[in-house]
């Protein structure tokens, strides 16, 4: 393993660790995150209920549960600091036991786009937090799905596409 390979090794473990204890502590809050006696996700918010519902989540919500979703999201902005440079590096170490330049170029690109990612995943959040404060969703909910399906796309394919690779055993250099 060249030291390149061991800087990116270690970074992703530090990203890993990041990952790890802010992911226990944000699943830790989800039983708090409580509306008229109904639970809802985060990731919900993100992804799977329409504009109606999430307006009436956070229009009903309580200074209590409001306080929850606000550590939630601030533990998220922590949980980014692991995701997406712990994706990068992951795609960096996938890059470095490839031999194939195509392979390589995909997965540069990849560990770059997780820029990006974070980018989106931190717009994502304003918005809730904004729509926190002031429960009025304009037109720019299609653009908040827009930016949330980008964020997915972009870090479950650095990760899909790096993690087989970096599990492979690394066939040897052809000597000739």
């Amino acid at each position: 393993m060249n030291t390149n390979s061991k800087g990116w090794k270690k970074l992703f473990l530090c990203c890993l660790g990041l990952f790890a204890g802010t992911a226990f502590c944000m699943k830790w809050m989800e039983a708090d995150l409580l509306q008229n006696g109904q639970t809802f996700t985060v990731i919900g918010l993100e992804i799977t209920y329409p504009k109606e519902k999430v307006l009436s989540i956070l229009s009903g919500l309580d200074e209590h549960v409001k306080t929850i979703l606000r550590y939630h999201l601030s533990f998220d902005f922590v949980f980014m600091a692991g995701v997406y440079p712990g994706i990068a590096a992951l795609c960096m170490m996938a890059r470095n036991r490839s031999y194939k330049p195509f392979t390589q170029k995909l997965l540069l690109l990849l560990a770059i786009l997780q820029v990006a990612a974070w980018g989106f995943d931190i717009v994502e959040n304003l918005y809730l937090l904004k729509w926190m404060k002031n429960a009025a969703i304009g037109n720019e909910f299609t653009l908040y799905h827009s930016i949330v399906a980008a964020k997915w796309i972009i870090a479950l394919g650095g990760a899909l596409i790096a993690i087989p690779l970096v599990l492979i055993k690394k066939k040897p250099a052809q000597q000739g």
